[in-house]
């Protein structure tokens, strides 16, 4: 909460949209509080029995029927997504807190959540014009999700037949690094570009699009999908999820090397020789891919 607050502060005020999700996801990751109120400890939500799954309903109940109260229908449209990441982000939290053989796992649900939260809330302050429910990547496509729902169901087949593979810290604690480095280089590569990022290829060029060749672009053509790809693999390092590590890595860079492609030839109708000249000197940042390919 913090982080973001001082996002918002140096990159300007949030507009009430942005302004409905931050309050939002932070009503829901509240439910991390339960424990406190309980006179529980943490591994309350992750222990058999009703009390601590009663303790859940009532608080997606109360924050559900709050929202409904305090938006209308349009906020109210982004005020229960940005909450359902908050509620999955503070789950994540009391997983990780508890020593339970689920721990990992909540370091995986607050990545993933955070991922989806931070995505909307940055486009809300770089470029709220193209802000939309879409902003929040839940949507992002039938082989995204899919893909999510290969690594749920790998991590909970395994942990119940090969447990010691889901107790190996020093390997989850590789995988956090990666998603945390992903997820900051991504971000960061969002901030720096501002109104020039968008989470749809443009085909026409805007009068105020430019090409950013600084800060994380310097390092790399294109940092936000060299932070995505190596996010989306240190979920499975995380999770511990030796089919999915090998499944995410194809599979991602498989869609980056058709995106960037593609991304790139559109660059290049906009910036011309401009961006040429920045293409030759900087990496694409992803290994073996090269980018469009040009004729001679």
């Amino acid at each position: 909460a913090a982080i973001m607050a001082a996002v918002v502060a140096r990159r300007g005020r949030l507009g009430q949209e942005g302004r409905a999700s931050l309050c939002s996801f932070l009503l829901g990751a509240s439910v991390a509080a339960l424990p406190l109120l309980l006179g529980s400890s943490p591994s309350l939500l992750a222990a058999p029995g009703l009390r601590g799954r009663l303790a859940l309903a009532l608080h997606v109940a109360g924050v559900n029927a709050a929202l409904l109260l305090i938006y209308p229908r349009p906020l109210y449209k982004i005020a229960v997504r940005a909450c359902f990441l908050g509620f999955a982000f503070g789950c994540g939290l009391l997983l990780s807190a508890g020593r339970s053989a689920w721990r990992h796992f909540g370091w995986y649900m607050c990545s993933l959540s955070l991922f989806h939260y931070s995505e909307y809330l940055v486009t809300a302050i770089n470029n709220p014009r193209s802000l939309s429910l879409d902003s929040f990547l839940l949507n992002h496509s039938f082989e995204y999700n899919l893909a999510a729902l290969s690594s749920w169901v790998e991590f909970t087949l395994e942990k119940l037949f090969l447990p010691e593979l889901k107790q190996i810290t020093w390997l989850s604690t590789v995988g956090l690094l990666m998603v945390i480095f992903g997820d900051c280089l991504r971000k960061a590569a969002m901030l720096t570009a501002g109104s020039n990022f968008n989470h749809i290829v443009q085909n026409e060029k805007s009068d105020t699009h430019t090409l950013v060749t600084n800060g994380v672009y310097g390092w790399f053509r294109h940092p936000s999908y060299v932070g995505w790809f190596y996010w989306s693999i240190g979920t499975q390092v995380l999770l511990c999820n030796p089919i999915c590590v090998v499944g995410y890595a194809l599979a991602s860079w498989r869609f980056f090397r058709e995106r960037i492609e593609e991304e790139e030839i559109t660059l290049i109708h906009f910036f011309g020789e401009e961006y040429l000249e920045y293409k030759r000197k900087v990496p694409s940042g992803l290994p073996f891919i090269k980018g469009v390919k040009l004729e001679l």
